[in-house]
This record gives structure tokens, sequence and C-alpha cells, in this order.
């Protein structure tokens, strides 16, 4: 494939200009493809915020209980994923389309087979029920959930604890996935949620990749340990520098890029944080700065409900869901100098207005008045909260995401996100 110059493959993402914003003098300064390595001892992360990470590193020093249960559960994750051998994309039951089993393959979450036809083919769509099927060693999701998680728990259990054996494993894992030939994974999502006697991929399957933002912002905390080479890192960068192209230019990635609800705003904040840690600036630049006008007013009603989610089976869940990758497409947005935090419409369409909605319906999610298949999951809207306390300076959300903190004491979000301090 042909590798776009950076101002073409920025100019062939920008539509419209939004609002732009130095950041606040308050916050530690995201500074583009460098992040937050000016003031984070070289660590090179874009979400995970340096004074936040060194708030929550002092209180694991000190015992805090209030963090145990987080701590004590990733550094759980941590040492059981010290034993485990590195994930793959090459040992799935399945071979893809393309015959190619480097190729990532996933299946669409909500297909099942058609049980009138003997062979089940072609699958139906059961909208919000998830087919277990999907997690089977047939695919490789199970496979990039657990990678994922895994090299977050073992970045983090580096970063508070100084162990190298964390980020030596951390690196094992990420070589395997990325960087050895007899292993690693093609920088494409040509075959993600595939649905068997259907199609070999869809456009949806491009928001499999939200769990690579665990691992980006992992490489940021493993910078200062010499576990990875330089030369391990530029092939790093090149990677998802490919990955970027592959987003900005493939049927699929133009699909995705279209899509008018979730999926769109997940495809914004995924292509911003990848092409920053590739040093792809000006991609980057590009997305936020479209996504205010034409990513979130389409899809924020002036009242802050958001339509297109409240029309699904599980709309509390996707209207939580959708906001975490909105919030993080605004702190990407603060690394070039966008502000989305404060964007809005003339007629109140705004990530405020979106929290607020959702927001009103703490400790009584019960009484959300929309389609919904579970009321018990809570933890989008959790993280929703705990970052809007933060990002306003507000401390009616840090009360609201208190009602959750009990119950999900355990998240690694606490590890990444303190609870609100004005």
């Amino acid at each position: 494939m042909t590798r776009l110059t950076l101002p073409a493959l920025a100019a062939s993402l920008l539509l419209n200009a939004g609002a732009v914003a130095a950041q606040p003098a308050a916050d530690p300064v995201c500074d583009g493809s460098s992040g937050y390595a000016a003031v984070f001892d070289g660590r090179r992360t874009f979400l995970w915020r340096p004074d936040h990470l060194q708030t929550i590193k002092t209180r694991v020093a000190a015992d805090d209980p209030a963090i145990q249960p987080a701590w004590s559960a990733l550094r759980s994750r941590g040492d059981a994923a010290l034993g485990r051998s590195p994930y793959t994309v090459v040992d799935k039951t399945r071979t893809p389309a393309s015959g190619d089993r480097h190729d990532y393959m996933s299946m669409g979450p909500y297909w099942w087979p058609d049980r009138s036809k003997p062979d089940g083919l072609p699958y139906m769509r059961r909208d919000g029920v998830m087919n277990p099927e999907r997690e089977t060693d047939a695919f490789d999701l199970a496979d990039l959930e657990a990678m994922s998680q895994d090299v977050q728990a073992l970045s983090l259990a580096y970063y508070f604890t100084g162990d190298e054996r964390y980020a030596a494993q951390a690196a094992a894992f990420v070589r395997a996935w990325f960087l050895t030939p007899e292993t690693r994974m093609n920088p494409n999502l040509n075959h993600g949620q595939a649905v068997p006697g259907r199609v070999s991929g869809r456009a949806e399957g491009v928001i499999d990749a939200a769990r690579l933002v665990r691992v980006v912002e992992s490489l940021g905390l493993l910078d200062p340990s010499p576990a990875l080479t330089d030369e391990e890192r530029a092939g790093l960068r090149d990677w998802f520098a490919a990955f970027v192209e592959w987003m900005a230019t493939s049927p699929i990635g133009r699909d995705e890029k279209a899509a008018r609800n979730n999926h769109g705003v997940y495809y914004d904040a995924l292509i911003s944080e990848f092409a920053l840690y590739a040093g792809m600036d000006d991609v980057a630049r590009a997305v936020t700065s479209r996504a205010g006008a034409v990513r979130l007013a389409p899809q924020i009603n002036p009242d802050g409900s958001l339509p297109q989610e409240l029309a699904r089976t599980r709309s509390f869940h996707y209207t939580a869901w959708t906001l975490t990758a909105a919030f993080d497409l605004a702190d990407l947005g603060r690394c070039v100098g966008v502000d989305l935090w404060d964007f809005s419409t003339p007629d109140g369409r705004s990530l405020r207005a979106a929290t607020n909605f959702v927001g009103a319906y703490a400790g009584r999610e019960q009484d959300w008045p929309y389609p919904e298949l579970d009321k018990s999951e809570t933890i989008g809207l959790y993280e929703v909260l705990q970052r809007a306390a933060w990002a306003w300076d507000d401390a009616s959300y840090a009360e609201k995401a208190r009602l959750y903190a009990d119950r999900h004491a355990d998240s690694a979000l606490n590890l990444r996100t303190p609870p609100y301090a004005p």
C-alpha cells in the first residue's frame, strides 16, 4: 500500500473546523505526539494524566485502604500475567477469508445461528444479546482483550512498584502481538466482526481496536524501561502509522468513519490516539477539529440525549459507553489545541449536556425510561461521572460518582483517575 503523506492524510480527514482553545494552565500539558512526556519523566501518555497517576502512586505506597481493592485486583492480574505466554493472532482455530492467519478476525457480538437452518447459516441478529461464540479461540477477540488487559496491569504495576519484571513481560506481550514476524498482527481489521454466512468483515469491527488504547497508554508508562529497544519502539510507531492509514483509506475504515452513532465517535477517538502515538499530529488535529460540529452535534440532542443510542435495547449502556469515547476524544483534542470539552452549539448540544442527561439517573438507574436489558451495569456511568468532575472542575459529578465507588472499588479506573479533589 502506498503510504500517504501526513498533510494528505490529514486533509482527507478534515471536513469542518471546530473551536480551538489553549489548554487550561492548571492542567499538565499534553503536547501533541510528545504527549505528557515533558512533565512525566519521559513517559509519553496521552489519556493517562501524570498528576493523576502520581497521586495514585503516592496512595499505593502509603497503603491507602481506599485504593487497596483496585490495587490488589490489578497486582493480582499483573502477577498472574508474569506466568502467561504471549498472546498472538496466529493461533486461532479459524482462518480469515484472506487466508492469512496474521489478519485479525472476530465475530459480530449480537449474531446467532439460525436454528431453522441445518448449518445455522446465515446468522441472525439479536440486538443486545451477546453470543459467547465470539469469545472462543476460533477468533482473536478474547486474546486481544486479555493481551490489552494484561499489558495495562503490567505497565501500571511497573509504574507503581518500579519492578522491571512487569515491564519485561509487558514488552514480551507487545513484541509478540505487533512485531515478531512469525506472530505479529497485520495492521488492519478487514475481518473484524464478521458474520458467518453473511460477510467476512464489517466496518463495525473497527471498534474492536478500542482495546489497543490501553496498549498505547501502557507503552508510555514503559518508556523509562529498557524492556523495549529503540528499534522496537520505532517498529511500534510504524505499526500504528500503518493502522492509521488503513483506518483513513480502506473501504471498511471509511464506512466506519461515516457511522452516525457510537461507532463514529469511537472511530474519531481511536484514530486520534493512534495518530498521536505514531507522530501524526496533523491527523489528530484534523479529526478533533471537525469532531464538534460533524461528530458530536449531530449525535446529541439539545436536551443532552443521544437518540441513536436510546434506540438500542441497551440504551443506558450505550449512552455511557459513547460518552467515555467522546471524553477520550476531548482529552486527545487538548493534545493538539482543540477544545471539545466546552464545545456547544447555539441550541445547547454539548458533552456537558449529554453528561447531565445520563447523570440525572445516577443512583436511580432503575428509573431509566428507555430500553435497557441490564440496568445493573453502572461502570460506564461511574467513569463518565468521575472524569466529568475533573473535566469541568465540578464537585457535583464527583458526588454522584461516589454513589458507585463501593460497587466499583476494584476497577482499574481508580488507578488511572482518582476521585475528584478541587
